[in-house]
């Protein structure tokens, strides 16, 4: 599997990784922000959401320029996804069943599977 992403990759797997979990900082900050705002209403956070968001989208179209479509947004939603439920564990005291903690490894295992595994030749 580590040879079909570096065979997607044009740039390094460092850079990639760094696109990666900067395009889920900003997204995570950018939701903490929406959340933020929809309790508060308070339009410094509305603006400071905005900018994240614009921020977000220079760093992905960049992002696209070394690597795949999938494999960028992959890795960003894998973390963005992680990220956001410890923080609302941690943050909103949101507990969630071992169940769904299981449903979630197993999804992101598929998830995985989908954009990460070899495809077929193309015709």
């Amino acid at each position: 599997m580590a040879e079909a992403v570096a065979a997607r990759m044009n740039g390094s797997p460092l850079g990639l990784f760094a696109a990666m979990v900067m395009l889920a900082g900003l997204d995570f900050f950018g939701a903490v922000l929406a959340k933020e705002w929809a309790e508060r209403h308070n339009h410094w956070l509305f603006a400071a959401g905005l900018l994240i968001f614009g921020v977000l989208f220079a760093v992905y179209a960049l992002s696209l320029q070394v690597a795949e479509l999938s494999t960028v947004t992959f890795g960003w939603i894998v973390s963005l996804q992680v990220g956001l439920l410890l923080f609302e564990r941690i943050r909103y005291a949101v507990a969630l069943p071992q169940g769904k903690w299981l449903a979630i490894a197993v999804i992101l295992l598929l998830q995985a599977y989908l954009v990460l595994a070899p495809n077929g030749q193309s015709p």
